[in-house]
């Protein structure tokens, strides 16, 4: 079985460098961009993709990458870990960006009412 292009929570992006990403918005598929679960619980037809732009990239029967010919038993947690670790570290980076987005929009009170120097 591969990725379920026709599910309604299939997604997939295609960078400038040419690079495909492709991923289950849920975050149901761990071998993804390979293969959906089978028996996804979450399994959503998409009945159609009115309003949406479809680009001369994508197509419904796109054969996914090729499948490396050995993956490691633990590849699905080590990836889960990672991922895990990037959501940690992202949390405090966008924390960080907007308490300095604060400060720069909230002067203190007393640099409202200083010169502007020449």
């Amino acid at each position: 079985m591969s990725m379920r292009v026709d599910c309604k929570h299939y997604e997939s992006r295609t960078y400038a460098s040419g690079e495909v990403a492709r991923m289950c918005r849920l975050d149901l598929a761990p071998e993804a961009p390979w293969r959906c679960p089978e028996n996804c619980p979450k399994y959503e037809h998409r009945g159609y993709d009115a309003g949406w732009t479809l680009g001369s990239l994508r197509t419904a029967n796109e054969p996914p990458p090729e499948e490396p010919a050995v993956l490691p038993d633990d590849a699905v947690a080590l990836l889960d870990a990672a991922e895990d670790v990037i959501n940690e570290v992202g949390a405090g980076i966008v924390d960080e960006i907007q308490d300095q987005r604060d400060r720069e929009d909230n002067p203190r009170w007393w640099q409202r009412f200083r010169r502007p120097r020449k």
